[in-house]
């Protein structure tokens, strides 16, 4: 019986980033009886991303576990939330998420697999799951960590002998460049990387007390993943505490909620935790509140009561409201998210979704077109949609990719607008004159951005944009829906049976081509002077500002069939002559702000009017062909686009051509202008 293939990217079967397979390193190691030294992260100062400090006391030094501490483990009994605790680095958005994800040992097990330890099989090397947009991703990692005066310098654990959150952090720092990368960050982009499912905010003054309190409990009880911050107003406001103990601009895990009994009634409340480890709400029902007197002695141990100082406590839900401004959730499935937006009810069995998904990229000069304010510009990355069946709910995130750097965030501002497609072609009268069917909302400088809409059986086109044009980036779009649907490249089918047959020849330049060839002609093509007495003055009748080079008129002789010379006979210059006259007229036509250049978006349209639709990759592969890295189009490079392609679509209709047989023309030219 066959065995069945893994899909790549599962979790069963993960890319292994930079090509560094953990079983195979981890024999090496044991096999040869040394402890595995990571070359691609090293123990340095670039690994740490940030500068070096100048005091010689601080200087830091990577450590194994075991020559921190004789009694270091791996894990220490469970894990918990108290196992992890935020260091010298503002990365409390990823501990958080690290925090929720101790609640759900399915989720768990997947980011940190099992059967790891600093004793048995022990060769100083680990490895970690994260999602990276569609794919689950293996990295590998020693285990020298960065310690200054004698401690961990990030994060570590409150038993400060447990070493698995810390290996996890610099894990995760490897994957996105350093440790410098992960200062400052929203806690959806780590809830994301450690589930695979979607993240999305919830404004608490949205929700009354009681119905928070049951909202919440129900997406804990579905696998969610929750946090909540509160906002601060300005810069200098994150990292200061509130009069209740509370740190604004600071992540808080949501871990639990429960009720307790009091003597007037009953309490809800939930528990969060600070990831720094300490620091405390000092509020009703904290640690340390006289309310717990009258709570029973059973119901304090059912709840696990703790009156430590470690970054966990309880809180009642009409605080929480009051206190904090925003719920951040991650959901495995869509199922939470569709069911009204909000986990309001109760956990119901998961409806099949289908997922689809497409990775994309922004270029400048070709799909990276800004937001419809630039209208000149190059169009946006477009992906076709086709829901099927009756009409249905569809979930779309988009993700920037990559957009950590190794000392700052750069987040670009993103959104995307879905518009119900009527046809194959999106000219600008087409985003002029329709309206969006559905939209992620204003851009925003977030690694993702989502909606939910309600879309009629047919054929939609999303188009990802950033705001401004010309920023060159990838991006990564998934799309959930439960009748199903086809996601993929708007793809256009090239036409070459117009663009072959070339304008009639005028009266007019007949005669200007008889009377230069009576004046001079047959000279070789060896110099600039040789060229230019049979065509220079015919091309006097292109606009001064149209003339060609010498090197696109050597194009136009070679796209003939000179037999073998470097010069055209009367009847061939006749033709070209005309052609060069309609190009003239539909570059003008195309050329709306007389710029004397086109960008991407106008060449599409004046290909159409020369007789060719092509798809966006062709497009984008001619602009980088004949743009010569410019983001705009002279009229040269236009002639010498269109003569190239009048010569391919001739070789691809030639029959006596082996390489066509069976082969789609946009592949084909894919193919060759890809060479």
């Amino acid at each position: 019986m066959e065995s069945q293939q893994v899909t790549p990217g599962s979790i069963a079967n993960p890319v292994k980033f930079g090509g560094q397979d953990y079983v195979a390193l981890l024999d090496a190691c044991v096999k040869s009886g040394s402890l595995f030294s990571d070359p691609t992260f090293t123990p340095d100062q670039s690994s740490i991303g940030m500068p070096t400090d100048p005091d010689p006391k601080k200087e830091i030094k990577w450590l194994r576990p075991k020559e921190i501490r004789a009694n270091a483990v791996f894990v220490e009994d469970t894990t918990c939330t108290t196992d992890i605790c935020q260091g010298q680095l503002g990365d409390c958005w990823l501990l958080a998420a690290l925090s929720c994800l101790t609640m759900h040992s399915n989720l768990f097990v997947k980011v940190v697999p099992p059967n790891q330890s600093l004793t048995e099989s022990y060769a100083g090397i680990f490895h970690f799951m994260f999602w990276q947009y569609g794919e689950w991703v293996e990295v590998v990692v020693d285990d020298r960590l960065p310690v200054r005066e004698g401690r961990l310098l990030f994060s570590y654990s409150c038993t400060r002998n447990e070493y698995w959150s810390a290996l996890v952090e610099k894990a995760y720092a490897k994957l996105i460049g350093s440790y410098g990368s992960l200062k400052g960050g929203n806690i959806s982009e780590a809830m994301e990387d450690f589930t695979g499912g979607i993240a999305y905010s919830l404004p608490v003054s949205s929700r009354t007390p009681r119905v928070m309190w049951k909202a919440l409990s129900a997406a804990l009880s579905r696998g969610s993943l929750l946090s909540c911050f509160i906002q601060a107003s300005n810069y200098r406001e994150i990292g200061t505490v509130t009069a209740e103990g509370l740190v604004k601009g600071h992540a808080y895990a949501i871990t639990d909620t429960d009720t307790v009994k009091k003597p007037d009634g009953e309490a809800l409340l939930l528990r969060l935790r600070n990831p720094w480890g300490f620091v405390e709400y000092s509020g009703p029902w904290s640690d340390k509140s006289k309310d717990w007197d009258d709570v029973d002695a059973a119901e304090k141990k059912r709840i696990e009561l703790k009156k430590s100082e470690d970054g966990e406590f309880w809180m009642n839900v009409e605080d929480f409201n009051r206190l904090f401004d925003t719920v951040e959730l991650c959901s495995v499935n869509p199922e939470p998210i569709v069911d009204g937006d909000t986990p309001d009810s109760p956990a119901a069995p998961t409806s099949a979704w289908t997922l689809s998904s497409h990775k994309g990229s922004w270029v400048s000069g070709s799909t990276a077109g800004g937001s419809r304010s630039y209208r000149r510009e190059c169009v946006s990355s477009f992906t076709k949609m086709t829901p099927e069946e009756k009409m249905c709910t569809v979930l779309v995130e988009l993700l920037q990719k990559d957009r950590r750097k190794r000392n700052k965030i750069n987040f670009l501002h993103i959104a995307f607008h879905i518009y119900r497609l009527q046809g194959l072609c999106l000219d600008q009268s087409f985003f002029s004159n329709q309206h969006p069917v559905g939209r992620s909302g204003k851009y925003q400088p977030l690694r993702a951005v989502w909606r939910k809409v309600r879309l009629d059986p047919g054929n939609y086109v999303i188009l990802a944009s950033t705001y401004r044009p010309n920023v060159p980036a990838e991006f990564f779009l998934r799309v959930y829906s439960k009748t199903g649907n086809n996601l993929g490249q708007l793809s256009v089918r090239v036409c070459p049976s117009q663009v072959m047959s070339m304008p009639p020849v005028l009266p007019e330049d007949r005669k200007r081509v008889q009377k230069t060839f009576d004046e001079v002609a047959g000279i070789p093509l060896q110099s600039s002077a040789l060229f230019t007495p049979p065509l220079s003055p015919s091309l006097s009748v292109l606009e001064k500002d149209y003339q060609l080079p010498l090197e696109t008129c050597r194009q136009l002789i070679f796209g003939e069939e000179t037999g073998g010379r470097s010069s055209l006979t009367r009847e061939q210059t006749e033709p070209v002559l005309t052609s060069l006259r309609s190009l003239q007229s539909i570059f003008f036509k195309f050329d709306q702000d007389s710029s004397g250049t086109m960008s991407p978006f106008e060449l599409s349209l004046a290909l159409q009017a020369a007789g060719v639709q092509c798809d966006g990759q062709v497009i984008q592969l001619l602009w980088e062909r004949f743009g010569s890295g410019e983001l705009h189009l002279p009229f040269h490079g236009f002639v010498t686009c269109v003569s190239r392609l009048r010569k391919l679509f001739a070789l691809f209709k030639s029959e006596s051509n082996p390489e066509i047989k069976g082969v789609e023309i946009n592949a084909w030219l894919l193919r060759l202008l890809t060479v």
